[in-house]
């Protein structure tokens, strides 16, 4: 992937609205849904909700600034670290990949060595010479003792309507094996999904740990979420302003019609029930309508409402 601020076509020192700007008007022109088929433009897509995932982002943008993360955000090889392993459990491992599998942070997946050094420090008085070979993991007179597999903890990107509406995905373990994931409707940034007994595998016939997925909801160029609702804006010309009539409005569940009243203005706000995050408790849609001129200047418009107003004077700053 090329550098983050490449993809967005923002210099280094952009301000954080510059690049909210710059993402909203690449992710449109490129979005699949106003580009079927386009392959080209469906990769686009995902390089730049991936970029504005780090560089949206404060944090993230001061690790990718000081060098501390790739544009993938893994760290760094230098800045790679294994975590201290619990007293009470095998350890536990983080992984992280932006494009929907799973790769190692720190580790290549291969947990012998981790087994290895919990069987030499757990070895519970096996004795001189005992190591991570067969009964290593015995205790005084042989005894046996079980240990639970440490948690495994994954970080894994969800488009905006996967989150919204749930979804399956199959994924790629750091180990060669796949893991189904059933994200459910409604799921938020940030928010873990605990899946029994995927994580490390025990030892002495201990059960396996739990893997736990965070979830990083990708940002969607029209559709912004506030809770339950998602909320968008509709651009509608003057006529239909003026004199109202159905239009079509794109929802998380797909199109549908909307009836304008008549005479609305800029910042009118239109609820579709139900049409918001499709969780147990179903959000609205809020559609704000957006007044738009016609893009080329028309002499006769502006000589009709130039007559108009000097008929009908009235002040929209003073509320009249």
């Amino acid at each position: 992937m090329a550098d983050l601020y490449t993809i967005l076509g923002v210099s280094k020192t952009a301000t954080d609205d510059e690049i909210r700007k710059a993402y909203k008007s690449l992710a449109k022109k490129n979005h699949p849904d106003l580009n079927p088929g386009d392959k080209e433009a469906e990769a686009r897509f995902k390089d730049i909700s991936a970029a504005y995932t780090f560089l949206g982002d404060k944090e993230k943008r001061r690790a990718y600034d000081a060098g501390e993360i790739d544009e993938q955000g893994q760290e760094k090889p230098q800045r790679r670290y294994y975590r201290d392993y619990a007293d009470t459990g095998a350890g536990e491992r983080y992984y992280t990949s932006p494009e929907g599998g799973f790769e190692g942070f720190g580790g290549s997946g291969d947990f012998s060595d981790l087994f290895g050094d919990i069987l030499r420090r757990r070895g519970a008085g096996a004795g001189p010479g005992a190591g991570a070979g067969p009964g290593a993991g015995a205790g005084p007179g042989g005894a046996q003792f079980r240990m639970r597999g440490g948690d495994a903890h994954y970080a894994l990107p969800v488009d905006f309507l996967e989150a919204v509406n749930g979804a399956k995905k199959r994924v790629d373990m750091p180990d060669g094996k796949t893991l189904d994931i059933t994200i459910p409707a409604g799921v938020e940034e940030g928010q873990t999904l605990r899946l029994k007994g995927q994580g490390m595998p025990g030892i002495g016939g201990g059960s396996a740990g739990d893997a736990l997925i965070t979830v990083s909801v990708l940002p969607h160029p029209v559709f912004r979420r506030e809770g339950q609702d998602i909320k968008s804006v509709l651009p509608v010309t003057l006529g239909e302003a003026l004199a109202g009539g159905s239009v079509p409005v794109e929802t998380v569940t797909g199109p549908v019609n909307v009836k304008i009243p008549k005479h609305s203005n800029t910042g009118r706000v239109l609820r579709l029930r139900g049409k918001g995050v499709q969780g147990k408790a179903k959000g609205d849609h809020l559609v704000e309508l957006q007044v738009v001129l016609p893009p080329e200047p028309d002499a006769a418009l502006e000589d009709f409402v130039t007559a108009w107003e000097r008929d009908h004077p009235y002040n929209p700053r003073q509320g009249g």
